[in-house]
């Protein structure tokens, strides 16, 4: 049900910071037009840590009436915090989403019998399908390969998505997990690589600005055609880069106002692109012939 191009996709706002609704009904009809696999509403591209518990399941609620079932939705429903964690997963499923998004709890760095804990009580409370979600370089907690191998086990734990960009950690997963997890990349940069060793897909940034090649990559390397994954992720390369010259979502957010599908609203303490990266961007963004 979960494979392929997955975009990680940005939260439109108007200048003052509020939900802009109608960019986001642009946004889902561009993903589904270009081929787009699933949608992921939420999650740190999508600015959950500046969205009040409110805005977040509004937000999820929303993006699902407006997909109208064409596309898989996940949500982002992770939480440093178990029970906060419950119950935005209960909402996000509530609302209609088909699987749910759960980023380790950062900040107050768990031990990995923590982790298995965590997760576990999540899996238990509520029955939506489940994608673990590892990110050390923002969460200072890193969920290792026997943890994720001991979740595994349990039946609506049923992906990871990988951002650590270690191809031999992914590896890993993939030798110690078999069928019963799938293995999603969360870094654009090695995400061809990862597919082509047996990762089901992608959760993507560079998908919001270039979904239709997204896709057609995702596919080639999903089934193992090296030569055409290869020839298609090229043109890409300066967008995986470069979309993280400041912290993400801000150059993302930038590059798809710049296509005219949404404003620049963002909300404090993220800012709008810096004036010095710009032409780096659309140069970037040239190459991958978006614009």
């Amino acid at each position: 049900m979960f494979h392929g191009s997955m975009v990680a996709l940005v939260t439109p706002m108007h200048d003052d910071g509020g939900l802009d609704f109608e960019a986001l009904e642009r946004l889902v009809e561009f993903h589904i037009e270009n081929g787009t696999d699933a949608i992921v509403s939420v999650g740190t591209t999508g600015e959950s840590p500046t969205l009040n518990e409110k805005d977040h399941c509004t937000v999820i609620r929303k993006t699902v009436d407006l997909v109208r079932g064409r596309v898989p939705v996940i949500a982002g429903t992770g939480s440093n915090c178990t029970r906060e964690a419950i119950d935005l997963t209960r909402a996000a499923m509530a609302a209609g989403a088909d699987a749910s998004l759960l980023v380790t709890p950062y900040y107050n760095k768990p031990t990995q019998e923590g982790l298995y804990q965590h997760y576990k009580a999540l899996a238990e409370a509520v029955a939506i399908p489940q994608i673990l979600y590892n990110v050390p370089g923002r969460t200072a907690c890193d969920l290792l390969s026997e943890t994720v191998e001991r979740l595994s086990k349990i039946p609506n734990i049923i992906g990871i998505k990988e951002a650590t960009g270690d191809l031999q950690r992914a590896q890993e997963i993939l030798d110690a997990c078999g069928d019963s997890l799938d293995v999603y990349g969360g870094d654009d940069a090695s995400c061809r690589e990862l597919m082509l060793m047996g990762g089901k897909g992608v959760i993507s940034v560079t998908s919001n600005v270039a979904p239709r090649a997204m896709h057609e990559m995702c596919a080639a390397a999903t089934t193992g055609d090296t030569e055409t994954a290869e020839k298609l992720d090229e043109p890409l390369a300066g967008l995986h880069e470069f979309l993280f010259l400041e912290a993400n979502p801000i150059p993302v957010k930038w590059a798809v106002a710049e296509m005219g599908l949404m404003g620049h609203g963002i909300r404090l303490p993220l800012t709008k692109l810096s004036e010095q990266h710009h032409e780096t961007l659309r140069q970037a963004m040239r190459q991958a012939g978006v614009i």
